[in-house]
């Protein structure tokens, strides 16, 4: 069963004098890509979220957002009066020095100063950390069953195309016979324009023709492109990350029918080959949302 790379998971974590929620949020991209944002008193921590999240969800484009509500009055912001004093003294000087009577946003402009709000620097406590680790797992979980989901309404949607393209395939077969006779009509109309038909070599005529039929034989890309979308089928069903792999299947499934495509001297083949085609690039979008 495959896997979306796309993803939402989401957990809290409610302690005693604070609130920590935990938001992951993932998309596509070729490579692992994380990026974090965490309060200041989980920065120690912040190697092992990656190596948690590179980990468990293995490639795309992760977010993971940590943010730290506390609870406790006492714990809030304090002001640091006495650098307050000191530096309303500083600017009262200053201002009639500079003999500028307007002083009535002082404190204001005081206030965006250095260290003019006091907080106490928390420590991590390794029990509280066990408790977010527990949640970020959670959210982690949340967004393997949220691409699970996703993944299998992508893989009923892929697999329903591969059918289509060896359903295609199969149209095929009912034109072949045509088209090897409308070759040879060709051929000999060609010829008859040039040289007069007694002086034709039938035998010679017979062998260049067959040459010409080899080389634009199509069952062997008939036969590869079936192994290739039967072998899409059985990649499918794998329990591992299987997106790079199916995408490397689809490229070798495009060449066979490009190759049918280029010998195919058959209108309604080509009509055929473009369908398949179509069918293709719709599988090569979805692919690139596959873990």
């Amino acid at each position: 069963m495959i896997q979306s790379m796309t993803g939402f998971g989401k957990a809290t974590c409610e302690l005693k004098k604070k609130v920590i929620t935990i938001e992951i949020k993932t998309l596509n991209s070729k490579q692992i890509d994380i990026y974090t944002r965490l309060p200041n008193i989980y920065k120690e921590k912040e190697l092992d979220i990656r190596n948690l999240l590179s980990q468990r969800l293995q490639r795309g484009k992760i977010e993971c957002i940590i943010t730290y509500e506390d609870t406790d009055i006492a714990n809030t912001s304090r002001i640091n009066v006495p650098l307050v004093k000191d530096y309303y003294r500083q600017m009262v000087e200053l201002l009639n020095e500079l003999e500028i009577n307007n002083n009535e946003s002082i404190l204001q402009t005081i206030m965006r100063f250095p260290d003019a709000l006091k907080i106490d620097k928390e420590e991590l406590d390794e029990k509280e950390w066990k408790a977010v680790m527990q949640k970020i797992h959670e959210a982690i979980l949340a967004i393997t069953n949220f691409r699970k989901q996703e993944g299998s309404a992508l893989q009923s949607d892929i697999t329903s195309r591969i059918q289509v393209i060896l359903a295609k395939l199969k149209e095929i077969e009912p034109f072949e016979d045509d088209r090897i006779k409308c070759i040879r009509e060709r051929i000999e109309s060609n010829i008859s324009e040039v040289f007069e038909k007694e002086k034709v070599d039938q035998n010679r005529f017979e062998q260049e023709l067959i040459y010409y039929l080899e080389k634009i034989d199509i069952t062997e890309e008939k036969v590869r492109l079936e192994n290739h979308c039967n072998y899409f089928f059985d990649v499918l069903k794998e329990n591992e990350t299987v997106g790079k792999k199916l995408g490397f299947i689809t490229q070798e499934i495009g060449r066979e029918i490009n190759t049918i495509g280029s010998k195919a001297n058959h209108s309604e083949i080509q009509k055929i080959v473009v369908q398949m085609k179509d069918e293709l690039e719709k599988i090569k979008e979805q692919l690139m949302n596959v873990l």
